[in-house]
C-alpha cells in the first residue's frame, strides 16, 4: 500500500524523519490489525453507514492542516503527523471477523487514542505527536492538550458530528 497514496498530506511533514515514522506507525499497525486495505475499515462502528477509515483521516487531516496555515503558534508536522496518526489505534481496535468489521477483543480492553499513543512511542514520535493521537477523544479531558491537539480534537469531533448528522 502506497500511504503518500493513501494519505497525500503525508508529502507536506517536512521532517523525513517524522513522515518515516509516521509510515513506520501505519506499517505496524496494519501487519499487527492483520490489515491489508485500510479502506474496508469504517471510521466508526457507531454509525450504521459510516465511511471509510482512509475518508476520515484525510478530513481530519485536511482541516487541521489548513487551521494550521493560518496559526503562527503550530507546528505543522506535529500537526499533520497527529490528524494522520490519531486514528491508528484503530487497527487494533477493530478486526475483521465473518467478513464484518468489529470490536477485538483488545479494542474491548484499550481504546484507541491509547494503543495509537503507544505505537507512536513504540516509533520514537515526540510527545507532542502522542498527545495528539492520545487526547484526540474523551481521554483528553483529563490531561492539558497541545495546540495542535486541540486543532486535531475539534476537526475530528466536526467530521464525525457531520457524518451523524448526514442523510
Amino acid at each position: 500500500m502506497d500511504l503518500e497514496e493513501t494519505f497525500p498530506l503525508i508529502k507536506e511533514i517536512k521532517s523525513e524523519e517524522v513522515k518515516n515514522k509516521v509510515k513506520k506507525c501505519y506499517e505496524i499497525a496494519m501487519e499487527r490489525g492483520k490489515w491489508e486495505n485500510l479502506e474496508e475499515i469504517p471510521f466508526t462502528l457507531l454509525l450504521s453507514d459510516a465511511y471509510s477509515y482512509v475518508k476520515h483521516v484525510n478530513n481530519v487531516a485536511k482541516m487541521a492542516y489548513e487551521i494550521g496555515k493560518v496559526r503562527q503558534d503550530v507546528n505543522i508536522d506535529v500537526l499533520l503527523a497527529g490528524a494522520l496518526l490519531h486514528d491508528i489505534g484503530k487497527l487494533l481496535e477493530y478486526e475483521k471477523r465473518d467478513g464484518k468489521v468489529v470490536k477485538s477483543e483488545f479494542g474491548k480492553y484499550v481504546r484507541h487514542p491509547i494503543s495509537g499513543a503507544f505505537l507512536a512511542m513504540e516509533v520514537g514520535l515526540d510527545d507532542k505527536i502522542v498527545n495528539v493521537i492520545s487526547a484526540h477523544s474523551k481521554e483528553g479531558e483529563m490531561v492539558e492538550r497541545c495546540n495542535e491537539a486541540i486543532i486535531v480534537h475539534h476537526c475530528d469531533f466536526i467530521d464525525f458530528e457531520i457524518a451523524r448528522g448526514r442523510k
